[in-house]
């Protein structure tokens, strides 16, 4: 018997790191996927296989003793069949890029824990959400869930610390073109460095935060209007408090630049440091945006907003 799930990634349009400290963040999930086969074996082991590498070992290791991007999977197999006498054989289909802060870990846990659960019950998107947020606590232990809840729903969310995830019911027609910068960051390494600037500048740092909540309302109207170029502005203002908080660097400032010259703006998404930066396009500019960055030898592609969010077959 085999179930298959797939999960979309997903991007942070506004709010990354001013998150952190009380201010809304608006997520979106996108148009590349994960997709995650899960299949019983008599062999009573837990294997997974995917284009980052494989896995395989006996039912309870200790978590401990694993050291692989891949252990969430074995996290939820071995929860999921620990009272079953079965194995499983897990394979993981991506195309969405790693480590660059496109969400392929959430989408991972989230169409894990839906393939290997709908193995031995129909499992309901709650619960499957719950599995996922727990598989991704295996990897990054200070997880808010935004980035699982996003990738299990679809579509645009508005995240809170106090208030948690709202769904935004608006479904603007904007496109997305995904630039890589291709430098290695670490997440926990720079939200560390905004720390620091915080606890250094704290009047400037709570003018930031007052300025970006304000920020993020104006988003939210403009996402109701379907107002691309409201939101190209909001875009850049942005990348500007992004910018006095220090998480960004000349090669990203090179690729905004690039991004802003055919597009309604650009700005980082993620942690920044490196990873990607996302412009806002419509059907019009797109190609140009396109061309702009490959002409100068960046990875880039475009996605849409993903509204379906997790898919099981």
């Amino acid at each position: 018997m085999k179930s298959k799930a797939s999960a979309p990634g997903k991007v942070i349009l506004f709010g990354e790191h001013f998150v952190v400290y009380g201010v809304k963040a608006i997520l979106c999930a996108i148009d590349k996927r994960i997709t995650v086969i899960a299949e019983k074996t008599k062999e009573r082991k837990i294997s997974v296989k995917s284009n980052i590498g494989r896995l395989e070992l006996e039912k309870n290791t200790p978590l401990s003793e694993i050291n692989s991007p891949l252990k969430p999977f074995y996290y939820l197999a071995n929860k999921i069949i620990r009272n079953h006498e079965t194995g499983i054989k897990i394979i993981v289909e991506s195309n969405i890029p790693s480590g660059v802060g496109l969400g392929s870990s959430s989408a991972c846990c989230v169409a894990g824990a839906a393939a290997i659960s709908r193995l031995f019950a129909d499992t309901t998107r709650e619960q499957i959400l719950k599995l996922a947020i727990e598989a991704e606590k295996t990897i990054f232990q200070n997880t808010s869930g935004a980035d699982c809840t996003v990738c299990t729903y679809g579509g645009i969310m508005e995240y809170d610390k106090k208030n948690g995830f709202t769904k935004i019911e608006s479904q603007p027609n904007f496109h997305l073109v995904i630039a890589n910068s291709n430098i290695e960051h670490s997440t926990e390494t720079v939200v560390a460095e905004v720390k620091k600037f915080k606890e250094k500048n704290e009047v400037e740092f709570s003018t930031l935060c007052k300025s970006e909540s304000e920020l993020i309302e104006g988003v939210l109207k403009a996402l109701k209007e379907n107002n691309i170029k409201e939101i190209g502005n909001k875009v850049i203002q942005n990348q500007q408090y992004l910018e006095k908080i220090g998480i960004s660097n000349n090669k990203l400032r090179d690729m905004i630049k690039i991004g802003k010259n055919g597009s309604f703006g650009a700005k980082i998404t993620g942690a920044g440091g490196g990873g990607c930066i996302f412009a806002l396009t419509d059907k019009l500019n797109l190609d140009n945006t396109v061309k702009q960055f490959k002409d100068n030898n960046y990875d880039c592609f475009s996605v849409r907003i993903d509204f379906k969010g997790l898919d099981t077959f």
